[in-house]
């Protein structure tokens, strides 16, 4: 039997040892061939054929094989025709010749960096969703008695008990032994209103003497008075469903060395985006693709980091670390990087327990945005993830890309701007005839929307990500600049939810740098056009700059449509939610009619019915109604304010705790409520995204002449008074 044993391990070594060899062949051999698609020069002819041949053999395997491996082969693929691209550029193209001149080499270098740079994010991005982890919760164990204590965190400063009283009505609804768990709000407004609401409800109403450090000194304060196994944190804003705890707790259990949860922020509102271009639910929305794709790529990874809401960190792992990150202003994935760089794991569910509010306005979001954008650069700069001690190498590369993201502004502001060093100062931006360049460009944009969309299609649809880039750019320059020569600078702002938008209007403020260049890249055109028709014109590749030009004017447009804010009235949000219910007369017997029907819609203020007939009802009645998502009975009092052929919209009166906790439940806190809002069928169609881009940029091209005619009107008055 020994020796049967040494036999065995010797084979098994001996097969090991070939595996490792026949893979290092395999390895050798791609590379080989990868560096010989990289480097071997081709005519102009012989280019537009590997070109053309590399998208239609691409486009073949997108269409005809739903194999992962195919999403492979087509990350391969727009790999290599980028690097071949880029590798032509550096090679063949740049100015650094006798005949070119210092604008020349500047507008050049500029571009090629950009390149560089949107080359880095690319690779960075295949690499981190080659294999999204779906991860699955956890059983916890049979008897609650070994279920860990849990504190419930929701930190608020300035915002009103109308935004904060759901999530803490929610958050006591959780489902979760009594002893086992405590809801505190941590006020550092110090609201004499809060803390009446907190005793009244059964909440522990949390105050510091100051304000230090913001949300961040918040928490750690109370993570020094509280002694809960489990800290889960959400945004006022951010609703809990009843079974978040039972669906996060148990990958805790389970793992000791978990320090992290994280689950989707998923918001029942509209962001700017999709209220002012009617998209809400029609397409994916801005964070999709983080929450959706990006953060299952970052947990096969190891990498799931903290977004500062909807997730359960372990006090001791916080602890450890100091407590939540100060230095930086996003103090959530700084702390998870700390916490990785000790050792600790995280874990990403992707199944949406909690919901909130989506920023009201543009200049909120943006102003959001900044603020990430500022404390990922931070970051970068005081622990850069390539540099950290006890990072693995996916940790690393993730965190990285992250990071590496919030540096878009000025890459972006030198892709829409280059074209025009052409066409109005004759920079030589890229040294090469029009034709050539166009048939190496082509096939890497075309491999990397086909790749993307492939990939990324069910969260984000083609060409967006260049609109939200765009509309982003300039204003996150300065504070990423900043960030990286000083980390100190900037503070802590906090986002503002709840609001209202009384009126249609066009922010002229925010689209300033948006107006500038559109009305830059038309002068552009019209200079190219004027060039075309000189004698000496180089039509090839005034055409290609052109073209670069119309499709920046169809960005820059959808940017401007962006910036006309639609009317946002309504204080409380209208969900799209079908739940059984009945109606009657206000004061009605047992005995009385009641309707049987289903809601539509409901808020915290109203709800629509449907299914009207045995009621004879009208505008200004007194009614009740019974919401009966799990077949439970409270009698809600209400007002009749429209009827139509579609139903009744009713108003809910003033309603008591009891009544505002269970209406809470039904609309934000039933174990399913946002299980279906993600349309996942509602795929990506590369042809009909840009067709969608582009009638919003023929929108906002229609907004530039009307605001272009009405400056120009002013100017003549004020010149005339």
């Amino acid at each position: 039997m020994p020796a049967a044993q040494g036999f065995d391990q010797h084979a098994t070594g001996r097969n090991s040892l070939m595996r490792g060899f026949n893979l290092l062949l395999m390895l050798g051999g791609l590379l080989s061939v990868s560096v010989m698609v990289i480097v071997t020069p081709l005519s102009l002819s012989g280019q537009l054929a590997f070109g053309v041949g590399s998208v239609i053999f691409g486009a073949f395997l997108n269409r005809r094989i739903k194999s992962s491996w195919v999403s492979y082969a087509l990350i391969v693929i727009s790999v290599l025709t980028t690097v071949r691209y880029l590798f032509w550029r550096v090679t063949e193209t740049l100015p650094l010749g006798a005949g070119f001149s210092w604008l020349d080499r500047v507008m050049a270098a500029g571009l090629l960096g950009a390149e560089l740079y949107a080359l880095a994010i690319l690779v960075l991005g295949y690499f981190q969703i080659i294999a999204p982890r779906r991860r699955k919760p956890l059983k916890l164990p049979d008897d609650p008695g070994l279920w860990p204590t849990v504190d419930v965190f929701i930190p608020t400063y300035n915002e009103p008990l109308s935004v904060v009283r759901p999530t803490v009505l929610a958050a006591l609804k959780m489902d979760w032994p009594e002893d086992k768990i405590k809801v505190y709000v941590l006020d550092d407004g110090r609201r004499d209103e809060f803390a009446a609401f907190c005793a009244e409800v059964g909440a522990e109403h949390v105050i510091r003497s100051d304000n230090k450090h913001a949300k961040a000194g918040n928490i750690n304060a109370a993570l020094k008075n509280t002694r809960g196994e489990l800290i889960a944190i959400f945004d006022c804003d951010h609703i809990p469903t009843r079974s978040f705890l039972q669906l996060t707790v148990g990958t805790m259990v389970d793992d000791p060395k978990v320090s992290l949860v994280q689950t989707p922020h998923h918001f029942f509102s509209p962001d700017p985006f999709e209220r002012n271009l009617d998209l809400f639910r029609k397409a994916p929305n801005e964070g999709e693709l983080f929450y959706g794709l990006l953060q299952d790529g970052n947990d096969y990874w190891g990498a799931t980091f903290f977004c500062g809401s909807c997730a359960l960190l372990r006090r001791t792992a916080l602890e450890q670390v100091g407590g939540i990150a100060i230095e930086t202003v996003t103090e959530d994935a700084h702390t998870s990087l700390k916490m990785h760089s000790r050792g600790w794991k995280s874990a990403y569910i992707n199944i949406p327990q909690a919901a909130g509010l989506a920023t009201e306005s543009l200049s909120a979001h943006i102003g959001q945005r900044i603020r990430w954008a500022r404390g990922m650069a931070q970051i970068f700069r005081r622990d850069n993830p390539m540099l950290m001690r006890g990072l693995k190498l996916g940790q690393r590369l993730c965190y990285t890309n992250a990071m590496l993201h919030f540096f878009y502004g000025i890459p972006r502001l030198i892709f829409l701007t280059s074209p025009l060093a052409y066409l109005l100062l004759d920079a030589k931006v890229i040294a090469g005839n029009g034709l050539m360049i166009a048939a190496f460009a082509l096939p890497h944009l075309f491999m990397a929307t086909m790749t993307n969309s492939r990939i990324q299609g069910p969260y984000r649809h083609s060409f967006w990500a260049e609109v939200y880039e765009t509309v982003l750019a300039v204003f996150i320059i300065i504070p990423t600049t900043l960030a990286l020569i000083n980390p100190k600078l900037g503070s802590f702002n906090v986002t503002a939810k709840g609001g209202v938008i009384d009126r249609d209007y066009f922010d002229a403020d925010i689209a300033k740098p948006y107006l500038f260049l559109f009305g830059m890249s038309i002068l552009g055109m019209l200079v190219g056009l004027w060039r075309m028709l000189r004698p000496e014109a180089e039509v090839e590749t005034l055409l290609l700059n052109m073209g670069w030009t119309v499709y920046n004017l169809i960005i820059l447009g959808a940017a401007l449509r962006v910036a006309s804010e639609s009317q946002q009235r309504r204080e409380q949000v209208r969900i799209e939610t079908q739940v059984p219910a009945l109606l009657r007369m206000r004061g009605a017997d047992d005995d009385a009619v009641v309707e049987v029907g289903e809601t539509s819609d409901l808020s915290l203020g109203g709800t629509a019915f449907t299914n009207l007939g045995l009621l004879d009802l009208q505008r200004g009645d007194e009614v009740e109604i019974a919401l009966l998502p799990e077949r439970r009975m409270l009698w809600l009092p209400a007002t009749v304010r429209r009827l139509d052929d579609d139903g009744v919209a009713l108003q809910f009166h003033d309603l008591n705790i009891e009544e505002q906790s269970f209406l809470v439940y039904v609309i934000f806190g039933r174990a399913d409520a946002w299980l279906n809002w993600r349309n996942r069928e509602n795929r990506d169609r590369p042809l009909k995204a840009l067709a969608e881009v582009a009638s919003f940029g023929l929108e906002g091209g229609r907004i530039f002449v009307r605001t272009l005619i009405q400056s120009l009107v002013s100017f003549v008055r004020f010149r005339t008074t």
